[in-house]
């Protein structure tokens, strides 16, 4: 399962992101805010148009938004 299909509010765990889907700067930012393998995230928000962009996931205290395409780039398993 991918972060951007799972329920909201679900915590989840990291457990594999492929790094290929992204671009250099955008790895090194989701890095940056925590967002690797082990990292433990809940989404907490969806867009509210078509694409459903971005979705708000919460890394510990903080609030993310991320796309969609970068969230589908995560396999997590619920917690």
């Amino acid at each position: 399962m991918t972060l951007d299909g799972i329920g909201r509010g679900i915590p989840a765990r990291i457990i594999a992101i492929d790094w290929h889907r992204l671009a250099g700067e955008e790895g090194k930012r989701l890095r940056a805010l925590g967002l690797g393998e082990g990292a433990e995230v809940r989404v907490a928000h969806r867009g509210v148009f078509a694409g459903r962009d971005p979705l708000a996931v919460q890394v510990g205290a903080m609030t993310v938004a991320l796309r969609r395409v970068h969230a589908a780039a995560m396999t997590v398993e619920p917690l």
